[in-house]
């Protein structure tokens, strides 16, 4: 090392001998010699470079969080992108998505997501299971879920809501809120879902039906279902009707509750969040449902076995 180096030429310049023939000897040059004599090391206070940013401008100047790209990502990954390394998908993400983003991130997005091209040969833990058509005819019988994000304009930073919704009652079992959004998130907020249902040590257990993003691909999410006894099922790529039912509860989410605030914080955006979801689950009628909220209709179920007005379809 450099240090090295400077340590013993010092010693032996010390000991008498020649600057000129040690210095020589060692390979390193009288002027940097005498600097490092007289000047002391700086301790470095800054990690160098730009700070890491958790978002990506559109070409038309819009915000797009890193967990959306991480996203888009992995779906063309599961679909035509299945062989292309992240030079390419650098590409692919500007033409498709319109992103303004370099290859750089895109490797540390990649490298994030643990599906740089040489891993991707390792064979899967948990082979995908493919999403199929199903009559729902009670609750508990699929849950679907899914990410949402919303901007806090205040702080300059998107938050994460996920959630789990029942798509016999559409009510939301639980949900998540924070300003991360990883597979331990997916992977709790299930665990308080089965229990808030009380299906802990049920015989009959819920499918999870989820898109292909990066939480729910993870080999932890896969090993807690598998661990609770839960099915895992994945749409394939580009198919979002197939979880039609949490798509249309985010459309709500976004026109009822984020369209109607300006964000000044995460602590307001936390309040109104949690605010939304007790008016959803409790007040918010639903024509499906002969006009009743999700908590009202799941009752009326129990007690009496009303069905909703048509047969729910996935």
């Amino acid at each position: 090392m450099f240090a090295d180096k400077i340590a013993i030429a010092h010693k032996w310049i010390t000991a008498g001998y020649s600057v000129t023939i040690v210095l020589r000897i060692v390979g390193v040059s009288r002027s940097t010699y005498y600097y490092q004599q007289t000047h002391e090391p700086q301790p470095r206070t800054t990690a160098g470079g730009r700070p890491v940013t958790e978002y990506t401008y559109t070409q038309d100047g819009s915000k797009v969080s890193d967990e959306q790209a991480k996203e888009w990502i992995m779906n063309e990954i599961e679909g035509d992108g299945f062989a292309y390394g992240y030079l390419k998908l650098t590409y692919l993400l500007k033409r498709k998505y319109q992103l303004v983003i370099n290859k750089k991130k895109v490797y540390r997005l990649c490298k994030e997501l643990k599906i740089l091209k040489p891993q991707r040969k390792l064979k899967e833990k948990h082979p995908r299971k493919l999403a199929r058509n199903r009559d729902i005819t009670g609750p508990n019988q699929l849950f679907e879920v899914d990410i949402k994000y919303g901007y806090i304009t205040g702080e300059d930073r998107f938050f994460f809501v996920l959630s789990y919704i029942d798509v016999y009652d559409r009510q939301i079992v639980d949900y998540h809120i924070g300003l991360r959004c990883e597979a331990t998130d997916a992977a709790n907020t299930l665990k308080s879902a089965l229990w808030k249902r009380k299906l802990y040590g049920k015989s009959e257990l819920p499918v999870i039906r989820s898109d292909n993003g990066p939480q729910f691909v993870s080999h932890l999410f896969e090993s807690t279902c598998e661990q609770l006894g839960l099915e895992h099922e994945r749409i394939p790529p580009k198919t979002p009707n197939m979880n039609a039912h949490i798509e249309s509860f985010h459309r709500i989410l976004e026109d009822d509750c984020f369209s109607r605030f300006e964000f000044e914080s995460y602590t307001q955006a936390y309040r109104e969040v949690v605010s939304f979801m007790e008016y959803y689950n409790e007040r918010r009628m639903h024509s499906s449902l002969h006009y009743l909220s999700p908590v009202e209709f799941h009752k009326k179920h129990c007690d009496t076995g009303l069905k909703p007005k048509e047969n729910v379809k996935v």
